[in-house]
């Protein structure tokens, strides 16, 4: 089997952490080698570069910097460890990727969905999933259970305002309806039936 990328996506406490866990726990069960791994970070330069973007001290950060730290963070874990594990035929499991900056700075931060994709095509190339799971859960309902987890990291994104997470949310449906491999699951459900449903997805790729 070749190695396989399928990201998660989904506004601010949609449960994508949660999701890909047990996903990981079944392809593995499966006889699966497979690689979980998270944006921004997922190796030690990215990371730093999260501490940056993440910290609720820099409000003053402009968004074409947000968007350039994004894209370099993910140019170096993208050749650091995404490539590498598909080069072994793995399956690569990534909380966000590439859509995260194309709704986050470029829709809701109003850059603009294209050149935020200029940038990240520079960073990425053709690198792109080969299947992309959006978690859809509305945003009151992912906020609330953000500020109701014990121990949940509470970053910089999470403190703006409801009207910035709907436009997050408005954006991701716009972006499924251009992506045909973006696919929605109903996160709202029990976390099990939103697991089954991703596997299902994941399936019809392997």
């Amino acid at each position: 089997m070749k190695g396989k990328f399928v990201t998660f996506e989904g506004t601010e406490g949609s449960g994508k952490t949660s999701v890909i866990k047990e996903v990981k726990k079944y392809y593995e069960s499966q006889g699966y080698q497979v690689m979980v791994t998270r944006e921004p970070g997922g190796i030690a330069i990215s990371e730093k570069i999260r501490d940056i973007l993440l910290n609720k001290e820099n409000t003053e950060m402009d968004p074409r910097t947000e968007a350039l730290l994004f894209a370099a963070a993910r140019r170096q874990h993208l050749v650091e460890k995404i490539k590498p594990a598909l080069a072994k035929n793995m399956i690569v499991l990534c909380d966000r990727f590439v859509d995260s900056s194309l709704i986050y700075q470029g829709y809701a931060r109003n850059i603009g969905i294209d050149k935020v994709y200029d940038i990240n095509y520079f960073a990425i190339e053709d690198a792109l999933p080969d299947l992309t799971v959006f978690v859809n859960v509305r945003p009151e309902v992912g906020l609330k259970r953000v500020f109701q987890t014990p121990n949940r990291e509470v970053n910089r994104l999470d403190l703006e305002d409801l009207h910035f997470h709907q436009m997050i949310y408005d954006g991701y449906l716009e972006l499924a309806k251009k992506y045909d491999r973006i696919k929605m699951v109903n996160g709202e459900q029990d976390l099990n039936l939103v697991v089954e449903e991703t596997i299902a997805l994941i399936n019809k790729i392997l």
